[in-house]
């Protein structure tokens, strides 16, 4: 069995907010940490039948990459629930969702 790891590393101030969020996977090709604004970690807990989830954000973190953090985040779920379970017609409505979330926060989706 082959096995990789993903590591994440948050630098924090002294009243601990993220200053630095950086990550690195042993699988990246240059192998070095790359610095992030952002980020959201789900785990689903099998025994428990809940998710564990981390959300993190530097205090430098502009607004308007927020908004569209979370707008491509919404889209990328769609993608993963669509390839695990089949389920297309809630993938349509989420997209409806997402496409009124972008209008609602000035996103430019063409970027």
């Amino acid at each position: 069995m082959r096995e990789a790891e993903i590591k994440i590393t948050v630098q924090l101030d002294e009243k601990n907010v993220p200053e630095n969020i950086l990550w690195e996977s042993t699988d990246a090709q240059g192998q070095e940490k790359v610095p992030v604004k952002s980020m959201m970690l789900a785990l689903w807990d099998h025994n428990y039948k809940n998710s564990m989830r981390i959300d993190l954000w530097t205090k430098d973190m502009p607004v308007d990459e927020m908004k569209r953090f979370f707008y491509e985040t919404l889209q990328t779920m769609g993608d993963s629930f669509l390839r695990a379970t089949g389920e297309n017609l809630i993938v349509e409505d989420l997209r409806d969702y997402c496409a009124h979330f972008a209008e609602k926060m000035g996103i430019d989706t063409r970027k």
